[in-house]
């Protein structure tokens, strides 16, 4: 196990390259470091939306991990025509005065995903559906066109 951080995300998958150039997350240097800040722990909600991003011959195929939430409190789309943003909050559980809490380790608050996407996919048919708390995305590929190929005759 190296000791060296992985500056380009997980490469849990095994494919041979480590760089992901569409993926638009940032490492951050301090995600693994405790903190007792309010500020971390209402956005720890965004480290904790993991998605899978996988190809297929049809079409790229996102999975983002959603435990606990409800279609509508997760919202997908599509900025500028060639980034899918995954957003959503998840609400701190309402607090009872006579309720006398241990431990709390889920987490609340926003979060927020974007990938660029590629340039050989039809966002007018970006499709989204939410099971068992898994929100799979599905953005189908267009065809790409072969270049047409002519054929100069040589004179002289």
């Amino acid at each position: 196990m190296s000791m060296i951080p992985s500056f380009f995300g997980n490469n849990r998958r095994g494919s041979n390259s480590f760089f992901d150039p569409f993926s638009l997350d940032v490492w951050d240097p301090f995600k693994d470091f405790p903190s007792s800040s309010s500020f971390s722990r209402e956005n720890s909600a965004i480290v904790n939306a993991r998605v899978d991003w996988r190809e297929t011959p049809e079409a790229h195929v996102f999975k983002a991990d959603l435990p606990g939430l409800k279609k509508e409190e997760v919202k997908v789309e599509i900025e500028d025509d060639s980034v899918l943003k995954i957003s959503g909050q998840r609400h701190v559980e309402k607090e009872d005065k006579n309720d006398t809490w241990h431990r709390v380790e889920r987490s609340s608050g926003q979060f927020t995903r974007k990938f660029r996407l590629p340039e050989n996919v039809k966002m007018d048919q970006v499709k989204a559906a939410m099971e068992n708390g898994v929100l799979t995305v599905t953005v189908p590929k267009a065809e790409t066109k072969k270049a047409d190929v002519k054929s100069i005759q040589i004179s002289g």
